[in-house]
């Protein structure tokens, strides 16, 4: 009995397995925790610059949650040729946030809508016929595309350390001192904690932090006061209008997200499985990517896509198991359906997030870096990843850059460094020769070869 219980708690580092419930629901949770506020972000934010009401806004962050929930089971337990049977936890993309505010002050919200329904499901068509296009996506492609993806988030991740992007609070020694602590907690437990208990280090984290910020009075629980019992998600609170332009601008990103989708799920399987991804998964993921953000517009929310943070929760953790991830994406939903735990999650100070996010953002960072190297450095690798990093991450740091170019490609490009890394990646792995090496030689070397 006692062997049988120790090899279900080693399942959790198998895809398949059975893991008792609780102990399954921490790990599960963790993920939770870590995506949470980034699931809802982006949804405010494009609410907010659309002008819509609170009620409104509420309404969609509630969604958010659901759609996040049911995208994560698909992708675990596919339907059909739709979703990757992997441990990969879905959520509202930050990709979209600035092309959705451009399409949404211009045309309105119904339109973005409209824009995500159609492009969605170009992206799971696409997503089906992988196999026909997949070449273009080279692993040079795909690391180049990962480690600009962490560069990104380390942004994101050093925000919510100091309190959060655009606070007026931010970097304050209350923030400092509370991310500090909260990061201390996950690497004092990872230290100290044996056995599997080790892989729940960001969980403790978060409780740790979350309990000094009771005491310092920084965590705001008045949302319970308003918040009902039970409320039930609606389809089609907005009805979709479509407009060319805005289609064809959405799906042009749908394609970088599809980008983002494959460094994410190859760093998964490299990370969390130790091989390569297939090509049905990388089929599945894609099809899910974009099916499940079609049926995200449906509740009036934005595209959804793999989570990076995620990804590097799994890199650190190696827990890959389904049925434990699956556990977390049931309190997705469960968060959707029942407000106050909702409300629970998101009164979670930004600070105390940030103390557990930057070491997995880095993660990532890191998870790109491995890529390239299984990429290998041949001078052709070199020049690709160097150019499209350098100028993806270099570039969008003086937007000022973009300025000659349309409203609509700024809008794509200025601030998005992963549109821009996968943009120049693509263009030099068509471009350059295969033997760039041989090519340079001279015709008696080259004989030699």
């Amino acid at each position: 009995m006692k062997e049988n219980k120790k090899a279900d708690m080693m399942n959790i580092y198998q895809l398949d397995g059975r893991v008792p419930l609780g102990r399954a629901i921490p790990f599960g949770l963790q993920h939770v925790l870590a995506m949470f506020v980034s699931n809802l972000a982006p949804i405010i934010i494009v609410a907010g610059a659309v002008k819509l009401d609170s009620g409104q806004t509420a309404m969609l962050v509630q969604n958010a949650m659901v759609v996040a929930g049911i995208a994560s089971l698909i992708q675990l337990y596919p339907v059909w040729r739709i979703g990757a049977r992997l441990p990969i936890i879905m959520g509202v993309s930050f990709t979209f946030v600035t092309i959705l505010c451009y399409v949404g002050i211009t045309y309105g919200y119904p339109t973005v809508i409209g824009a995500v329904l159609v492009g969605g499901c170009i992206e799971g068509c696409l997503g089906l016929l992988a196999k026909y296009w997949k070449w273009i996506i080279a692993p040079i492609v795909a690391a180049s595309v990962v480690t600009t993806i962490g560069f990104s988030l380390l942004v994101v991740g050093a925000a919510s350390f100091g309190g959060g992007m655009g606070s007026p609070d931010i970097g304050s020694p209350t923030n400092l001192l509370l991310g500090t602590v909260t990061l201390l907690g996950c690497l004092f437990f990872n230290i100290f904690a044996k056995s599997y208990w080790k892989q729940l280090s960001v969980l403790f984290g978060l409780v740790v932090g979350y309990l000094l910020a009771c005491i310092l009075g920084m965590v705001d629980l008045s949302g319970f006061a308003t918040a009902g019992f039970i409320s039930i998600p609606r389809i089609l609170p907005f009805m979709p209008e479509f407009n060319v332009g805005a289609i064809v601008s959405v799906t042009i990103i749908f394609l970088v997200s599809a980008t983002e989708t494959i460094g994410d799920t190859s760093a998964m399987t490299i990370m969390g499985l130790n091989r390569e991804i297939t090509e049905k998964e990388i089929s599945g993921s894609l099809a899910c990517d974009g099916f499940s953000s079609s049926i995200s517009s449906l509740f009036g929310c934005l595209p959804v896509t793999s989570f990076s943070q995620n990804v590097g929760l799994i890199a650190m953790t190696k827990v890959v198991n389904r049925f434990t991830i699956m556990t977390g994406a049931a309190c997705m939903i469960l968060a959707g359906l029942f407000p106050p735990v909702g409300v629970f999650f998101a009164s979670l100070p930004a600070a105390v997030l940030g103390g557990c996010t930057i070491m997995m953002f880095g993660s990532i960072v890191i998870s790109g870096v491995q890529m390239l190297t299984r990429c290998g450095f041949t001078q052709r690798n070199i020049i690709i990843a160097s150019l499209s990093i350098g100028i993806g991450v270099g570039f969008t740091q003086v937007p000022e850059l973009f300025t000659i170019f349309p409203t609509l490609v700024r809008e794509v490009f200025a601030n998005n460094c992963v549109a821009v890394t996968f943009v120049i990646s693509i263009l030099l792995n068509l471009i350059l020769p295969q033997n760039m090496e041989i090519a340079a030689l001279g015709s008696e070397e080259k004989k030699t070869v």
